[in-house]
């Protein structure tokens, strides 16, 4: 019954956040450094570090044109971590 309660409200919660987010993004590239052991090593990216670029995705643009963002964001790796978590990197 505890468990049944704990991933309904965490079901809630992530239902809360996905409806927040699409509704108003703040752009803050401090939201990917769950990202950094994955873009910057071979390891897979995390659970966390796949919601934060779906929800950063609409930022990505604005990094890319960063000059201190764009080695890190616009990485084969990023791409690749970004096609692993289904957010294809947008064209920009």
């Amino acid at each position: 019954m505890k468990t049944a309660h704990i991933a309904l409200c965490t079901l809630v919660v992530l239902l809360v956040a996905e409806v927040q987010v699409s509704m108003a993004v703040t752009c803050s590239p401090v939201q990917l450094s769950s990202c950094v052991s994955a873009i910057t090593s071979s390891t897979p990216p995390s659970k966390l570090c796949c919601s934060k670029i779906k929800e950063q995705k609409p930022c990505l643009c604005q990094y890319v044109k960063n000059p201190n963002l764009k080695k890190f964001v616009d990485s084969p790796n990023a791409r690749k971590v970004a096609s692993t978590c289904g957010t294809p990197f947008p064209r920009c």
